[in-house]
């Protein structure tokens, strides 16, 4: 209960970032739903039922990684002063946060059941006239085990995942040696680990402005994943009566091997998003910069680690799509045209892609207000905040849009020459 009174009280941005959880869990379980439905009308074809099975795997992944972007941006759930005094501990807000997950999740599976069933005609009213025929199983009985476990492999998954992202961890850098224990009687004297300093407050800038923002460990396992997955696909395509698997929509039979090369690319990506980002920083506080570019620079290496991984992922989304519609082109000499299921997991990908980036955003921002509260007390123009927010996207945006286009085509490449 104490979790529906939370989620019932947030603002009302935080009430739209649950709705888009819940729609991006309706869409995954509507593909879910829809693989199962083609296999209960296809008994004769397992291997396209596993097949579109798996492939409903990569929007599910989208929605789980968008629901604990969500999660970790709510701030409801974060641990507050006063709270563990009355039992709501970090460990106890981690619980509500996975429980909140899981009902904005369930939620959506629910809107992807009644609606599966709406096409079907096993709802009141007439169903409209789609072209999901040989995927909603018409006149076949649904069995009720399989398409619950269908509808709470979401709920349950992005639950885990935010439980596992916001679980407690213990801060051994402030703990303190324990109290002398004196003589009897005798009062007990503390002794502190450490000389006592004062620390900044929350929101100030540091004390030392030369200071080195830590690097990000990702840059050589993102470099060496991008590097496996290029040579995976440049020896697929030369072992002949390779294994293929069917891309979604009118796309050409593919190597399973090149499909794997794909798939550490967009790892790879993922991986090196934070220290690229952090890159884009140095590089904008190199050579002699003025402040502008000092504050840009200073600003992307702090947040490095929070919009670098949102970040990595949308350019693996940009280089899968980029290198989905070569492949077409090549084949086809036209621009892709996908079916109603294919469009909607594209969408539902890119969509949880964008939304997530822009959660991480919007959270660096408001965690960053009291360094801009500082900024604007001591004399800052509001110009030039808004001059280094434009400076940092452009930044990222010259270094990751080239990178991203090359990773594309050396992906393209195999399947088109």
């Amino acid at each position: 209960m104490l979790a529906l009174r939370l989620a019932r009280r947030a603002h009302v941005l935080v009430q739209v970032r649950r709705l888009l959880v819940a729609a991006a869990s309706a869409g995954t379980g509507f593909l879910l739903l829809c693989a199962f439905g083609y296999a209960l009308g296809h008994p004769g074809a397992p291997a396209g039922a596993a097949l579109r099975l798996a492939w409903c795997a990569v929007p599910a992944a989208a929605t789980v990684h968008l629901a604990v972007a969500v999660a970790r941006a709510d701030p409801g759930t974060r641990p507050r002063p006063g709270l563990s005094a009355v039992g709501l501990g970090p460990g106890r807000l981690m619980a509500f946060s996975a429980l909140t997950t899981a009902l904005s999740c369930a939620l959506g599976s629910a809107a992807a059941l009644l609606l599966f069933l709406h096409l079907r005609g096993d709802l009141p009213g007439l169903p409209p006239h789609t072209s999901l025929t040989d995927a909603l199983a018409k006149g076949l009985p649904l069995p009720l085990p399989a398409t619950a476990t269908l509808l709470t492999v979401v709920p349950l998954t992005a639950s885990a995942a935010c439980a596992l992202t916001l679980r407690p961890r213990k801060d051994t850098g402030a703990a303190t040696a324990p109290a002398d224990s004196g003589p009897a009687g005798a009062p007990a004297k503390r002794r502190s680990a450490k000389p006592r300093t004062s620390t900044p407050a929350q929101g100030a800038l540091p004390a030392d402005p030369g200071d080195a923002v830590p690097t990000p460990s990702g840059l050589p396992w993102g470099l060496t994943v991008i590097a496996a997955g290029l040579t995976t696909e440049t020896y697929a395509t030369r072992t002949p009566h390779a294994p293929t698997l069917d891309l979604p929509g009118d796309l050409t039979a593919t190597p399973a091997a090149v499909l794997a090369g794909w798939a550490l690319t967009a790892v790879g990506l993922a991986l090196a998003g934070p220290a690229l980002t952090h890159l884009c920083g140095r590089l904008l506080q190199s050579a002699r910069p003025g402040v502008l570019r000092l504050l840009a620079g200073r600003v992307l290496q702090e947040e490095a680690t929070r919009i670098g991984r949102p970040l990595g992922v949308l350019c693996a989304v940009a280089s899968g799509a980029y290198a989905t519609a070569r492949v077409y082109a090549d084949a086809h000499g036209t621009p892709p045209v996908f079916g109603p299921l294919s469009a909607l997991g594209a969408f539902l990908v890119a969509g949880c892609a964008l939304a997530t980036l822009a959660t991480a955003a919007v959270e660096a921002r408001r965690d960053r207000a009291g360094t801009t509260a500082a900024l604007l007390r001591i004399g800052a123009p509001a110009t030039l905040l808004r001059a280094a927010a434009l400076l940092r996207t452009t930044a990222l945006v010259v270094v990751l849009a080239p990178l991203t286009w090359l990773i594309a085509e050396l992906a393209a490449l195999p399947l088109t020459r």
